[in-house]
């Protein structure tokens, strides 16, 4: 699995958008500032999780980009799917992959297949609520140094 800048970029405005779930519409500035995203690159990546359903747009002068589900229901591997494609390290192991002649007698597919389903166990098992519940965790924490 490999996680572009336009997917590193993707996730963190989708977890932007889910930290203000229930609230009103969150601008393409407020975004682009916290997450120190190009307004420009900010632009695609919304149109694109629009596209998968995962954010919608109001217009107005309240305005702005929300969450098209509630943040339990948006897991961390279906955003990624969208955005960078399949998470699997190496395309011998994607389903109906035909390339290799040699397919399902190599030792290096099982490997593979098990970091694959390692990855996907991980990715798919996480939703944009329990990466909010983190955050919040992690500002209730104080850390204490001298």
């Amino acid at each position: 699995m490999h996680i572009t800048y336009k997917g590193d970029y993707a996730l963190k405005t989708i977890l932007d958008l889910a930290l203000h779930y229930g609230n009103s519409p969150v601008t393409i500035h407020d975004l682009a500032k916290r997450a120190d995203i190009p307004i420009k690159f900010l632009e695609q990546i919304l149109l694109d999780l629009k596209r998968g359903g995962f954010a919608e747009s109001r217009r107005g002068k309240i305005g702005g980009y929300l969450l098209a589900k509630v943040p339990s229901k948006i897991k961390l591997g279906d955003v990624i799917r969208f955005i960078d494609g399949p998470i699997e390290p190496i395309a011998c192991i994607e389903k109906g992959y035909s390339g290799c002649n040699d397919v399902y007698r190599c030792v290096l597919r099982t490997i593979w297949s098990k970091v694959a389903k390692a990855t996907s166990d991980i990715v798919d098992n996480v939703t944009l609520e329990d990466l909010v519940n983190n955050v919040k965790t992690q500002k209730e924490t104080v850390s204490y140094q001298i």
